[in-house]
């Protein structure tokens, strides 16, 4: 980062969408408050990062299960400074790439690193952060644990497989036999995982995994709706206007123009 980009992150505020009463101001937050408030929930974790993947905030937890005794030991640092090579390996390219095109990564199943060095399974969410130019100049997450630290047997490594093939296929004829299979699961506690996991049915979950696909689509290209609903798996145009109509309450059009 660079300019006053940085001056502005480094300073220890961010923008909010929030406004405040009557003025119309974004509401600066100190990323301080932030990690105040991520301290008070022990099965999170929530982190602040530059563009270049240097920590400016974090909470107690993430500090902890990185062996520090204070949230400041990890602040300039990178992960892999705190985390061992395959973890630090793997969330730095995750970092890179929300970094590099900007696409959020949105409750991914994933071992992360609980105190003492267990591992544990959790669900990752990091979205990117821009400037008032648009422009990505660093990223917020969050790492929520699924279960308590030591119990990642209760969750089956080839989830994560399944999880990733939708992820990566979604456009493709995709249903919860074919997502069953890869997991290496049968139908049935597959299913009953989806539904502890994320709180949806495996069919909701495609859904829900298509429709965000679309959704940044819509925001960030000019493609036709009904290009949109075909590259993002959905049958025909009409099928996908009433898929996005049911969870946002507004057509494909209309939210391409309530976002312009």
């Amino acid at each position: 980062m660079a300019g006053n980009d940085e001056a502005t992150v480094k300073n220890g505020t961010i923008k909010a969408a929030v406004k405040t009463g009557g003025a119309g101001q974004p509401w600066p937050v100190g990323l301080d408050s932030m990690a105040d408030l991520f301290d008070h929930v022990p099965d999170v974790v929530f982190f602040v990062k530059d563009s270049a993947g240097r920590y400016l905030a974090v909470n107690r937890a993430l500090a902890e299960r990185c062996g520090a005794d204070e949230r400041q030991a990890l602040i300039g640092r990178k992960v892999n400074d705190v985390f061992p090579p395959a973890l630090a390996a793997r969330y730095a390219a995750q970092d890179a790439a929300v970094l590099r095109s900007g696409r959020p990564i949105l409750d991914r199943l994933e071992l992360h690193w609980y105190e003492r060095g267990r591992e544990g399974w959790c669900l990752t969410t990091k979205l990117p952060m821009r400037n008032a130019q648009g422009r990505i100049v660093g990223l917020i997450g969050i790492s929520r644990d699924l279960r308590a630290p030591g119990e990642r047997d209760h969750i089956p490594a080839g989830l994560v497989g399944a999880l990733e093939h939708l992820e990566e296929n979604y456009a493709e004829a995709v249903t919860p036999a074919i997502l069953a299979g890869k997991a290496g699961l049968p139908p049935t506690r597959f299913a009953r995982l989806i539904k502890r996991i994320f709180r949806l049915t495996p069919s909701q979950l495609i859904t829900q995994t298509r429709l965000a696909a679309a959704s940044r689509l819509l925001r960030e290209t000019r493609q036709a709706v009904a290009d949109v609903a075909v590259s993002c798996g959905f049958y025909d145009h009409s099928a996908f206007t009433r898929a996005f109509r049911s969870a946002t309450g507004m057509t494909p059009t209309a939210f391409r123009a309530h976002r312009e």
